[in-house]
């Protein structure tokens, strides 16, 4: 009887040679994809950063930025292929553990009012909407609301 390893992927730093690979999942999976730009101005930032990293093949990313004791999540994705398995809330509770350690009270996030899955999620975890935000995104034909969504830590 053989048993095979399977590596598991790992959490870690974005680097700016992730971007290329980062860009892609983004263009994959939104219709208004932040740019590169978008990406390495949050990473020069000090931002928290981190990928999903399997044999360096990058299959999701989020970006965090802590201040003043709040936690502010800007983005989270998962690449098309990978979603519904578990991933994204594995990188979210990465990203509270951070807020957590970082002594942050809580943690912001605004959601699409059309991404239910994502908003499932959130609220699974413990988010409570306590806002929204009036055409916060693009949309196509016009815009969309934003559901705020707050995590007391």
């Amino acid at each position: 009887m053989s048993a095979q390893l399977q590596e598991i992927p790992k959490i870690r730093r974005m680097l700016l040679s992730d971007l290329d690979a980062v860009v892609a999942i983004e263009r994959e999976v939104f219709l208004f994809p932040w740019t590169r730009g978008n990406f390495s101005d949050s990473m020069n930032s000090g931002y928290h950063c981190l990928v999903l990293d399997l044999s360096g093949h990058l299959f999701g990313y989020g970006v965090m930025t802590i201040g003043a004791e709040e936690a502010h999540l800007l983005t989270l994705s998962i690449a098309a292929g990978s979603q519904r398995k578990g991933w994204g809330e594995r990188l979210l509770r990465r990203f509270i553990q951070i807020a957590k350690d970082q002594r942050a009270r809580s943690m912001f996030l605004d959601v699409r009012e059309s991404n239910h899955a994502a908003a499932r999620l959130y609220e699974r975890i413990g988010f409570r909407q306590i806002g929204k935000r009036r055409d916060y995104y693009p949309a196509m034909g016009g815009r969309e609301d934003s559901l705020v969504m707050e995590l007391m830590l």
